[in-house]
C-alpha cells in the first residue's frame, strides 16, 4: 500500500556559489565508499509538512551524489490518522495514552504498510511515530533500519513513550534533533542531527522585494502597512490564537498593523481543519487579519513571499521539535520572534539573531521594538542568515546522513 513520491533531479554543484567548499569536498569523501547504496525513506505524507519539504530536496540529492534512494508514503485513513495524531500530540507531552481499539488500529495500518515493503533495500529510515512499526513487519532482509524522529521528546506522556519504545527498540540507529529529546533509555544508537532547509526551492529563493509585494497585494493586503506574518500549521502547538492576542497588543501601538496566518493544511494532520475554524472564530471579523492557506491557493512562493515582505515574523510556538519555519525566516534575513522551545533556540541567539519569546505579552513587546527599531532588527536579521547558512542548509545535512550510513556500514 506504499506509494512512491516522485521527487525530480538536483545537482549538489547548484549549492557551490552558497556553502563553503570545505562541506562540498567533505560530501564527495563521504558519497564515495557508498557508490550504488540503496535507501528507503518511509514518511506519512508527501506534502504539507516539515518531513516532506525536506525529503522533496534530500532524497534527489543523495541520488546525485551515487546512492539509489526512493521515498514511500504510507497508506493511511481518518482513523489511523487521528489515532496518531493523539499519539504524537502525547509524545509531546499532552494528557492521554492510545486506549486498546487506537493500539489495534495503529498496529493493523503499520502491517498493511509493511506488506508493500518486498523491494531491497541496504538502509530504511522511518520518520516519525506513524510508520514505526515498520519494521517489525517488514520482509526486507539484510537491511538496516534508522528511525528519524522529528518532534520534541522532551517532556513526553510516559504512557505514549512507553507504547513507542518497543517498536524503537528493534532499530539498528535512531536520528533526533536535540540531545534533550533523546529517551533516557532504550533508542538504539542515538544520534543528534538538525534538520535543513533547502534555500534553492520556490520558498526559500530569493524574491526581489517588489515581487514579495506584487503577490502578498494579489491576497488584499495593504503593502503599506506594516505586516506580521506566522507561517504555520493551524495546529495548538503553533499556538495561533496567542499570535492573534499578541497583534492585538501591538495594535494598540501600531493601529495599521496587519496580521498574516499561513498554513497548510496535511493528510496526516485530520485536526487542521478544526483548528482552523477555531482560529477564523478567533479572529472575529477584525478585516486586518489574514487567515490563509493551500486552500486559498498558497503554495511555495507565496509563503516565501509573505515572509519576504513581513516586518516581523513570528513562530509563538508552545511545543516544537525544531521550527523549520524560523529558519526560513532567518535565511531571509526576516527579523524573527520565535518560542523559547524545542530547536527554536538552536537557531535563534535571543538579542544576536532575533527575540526569544513565552507569552502573548513578550511577544509583542519582542514585534513592537522590531518594528520600532527597523535598523537593529535588520542588523538581527542579517545574523540569523549567516547563521543558517552555516549550520542549517541541506548540503549539511546531506553530508550528516552520509556519515551515519557509512557508520551503518561498518556494523
Amino acid at each position: 500500500m506504499l506509494r512512491s513520491v516522485n521527487v525530480g533531479r538536483k545537482s549538489l554543484a547548484d549549492y557551490a556559489s552558497i556553502v563553503s567548499r570545505d562541506l562540498m569536498r567533505e560530501i564527495r569523501a563521504l558519497a564515495a565508499p557508498l557508490e550504488g547504496l540503496r535507501v528507503l525513506h518511509v514518511n506519512a505524507t508527501s506534502f504539507g509538512g516539515g518531513v516532506a519539504e525536506i525529503l522533496v530536496s534530500l532524497v534527489p540529492l543523495m541520488n546525485d551524489v551515487g546512492l539509489q534512494a526512493d521515498w514511500k508514503v504510507m497508506f493511511g485513513r481518518d482513523e489511523f490518522f487521528h489515532v496518531t495524531k493523539k499519539l504524537h500530540n502525547a509524545l509531546q507531552g499532552a494528557p492521554g495514552a492510545l486506549d486498546a481499539h487506537e493500539k489495534a488500529v495503529f498496529e493493523r495500518y503499520n502491517l498493511i504498510n509493511a506488506g508493500g515493503l518486498a523491494d531491497p533495500y541496504d538502509v530504511v529510515i522511518v520518520h516519525d511515530p506513524q510508520p514505526v512499526g515498520l519494521r517489525e513487519a517488514a520482509p526486507i532482509e539484510g537491511a538496516k533500519w534508522v528511525w528519524r524522529c522529528h518532534i520534541d521528546l522532551s517532556t513526553p506522556n510516559q504512557d505514549a513513550l512507553d507504547f513507542l519504545m518497543p517498536y524503537i527498540a528493534g532499530y539498528d540507529c535512531s536520528v533526533f534533533h536535540m540531545a534533550q529529546y533523546i529517551p533516557p533509555k532504550g533508542a538504539p544508537n542515538p544520534v543528534v542531527v538538525p534538520p535543513a532547509i533547502d534555500p534553492l526551492t520556490p520558498k526559500n529563493m530569493a524574491l526581489l522585494p517588489e515581487d514579495a509585494a506584487y503577490i502578498v497585494d494579489q491576497f488584499g493586503l495593504d503593502v503599506e502597512r506594516p505586516l506580521m506574518v506566522q507561517v504555520s500549521r493551524f495546529d495548538p502547538w503553533k499556538d495561533p490564537l496567542g499570535v492573534i492576542d499578541a497583534y492585538r497588543i501591538v495594535r494598540e501601538r501600531f493601529d495599521s498593523l496587519q496580521l498574516g496566518l499561513v498554513g497548510s493544511m496535511a493528510t496526516d494532520d485530520p485536526e487542521g481543519f478544526e483548528y482552523f475554524e477555531r482560529t477564523m472564530a478567533y479572529a472575529g471579523d477584525d478585516p486586518d487579519i489574514f487567515i490563509l492557506s493551500n486552500l486559498n491557493n498558497v503554495g511555495s512562493v507565496e509563503v516565501n513571499a509573505f515572509q519576504t515582505h513581513a516586518d516581523v515574523v513570528v513562530q509563538k510556538s508552545i511545543r516544537e521539535g525544531f521550527g523549520l519555519t524560523v529558519t526560513e525566516a532567518l535565511w531571509k534575513g526576516r527579523p524573527t520572534v520565535a518560542g523559547r522551545v524545542g530547536g527554536i533556540p538552536l537557531q535563534i541567539v535571543d538579542g544576536e539573531t532575533g527575540w526569544l519569546v513565552e507569552s502573548p505579552e513578550e511577544a509583542a513587546a519582542a514585534c513592537i521594538q522590531a518594528i520600532d527599531q527597523p535598523d537593529e532588527a535588520r542588523e538581527r536579521g542579517r545574523r540569523g542568515r549567516r547563521h543558517v547558512r552555516h549550520a542549517f542548509l541541506t548540503p549539511r545535512l546531506l553530508r550528516d546522513w552520509l556519515g551515519i550510513f557509512n557508520r551503518l556500514r561498518e556494523t
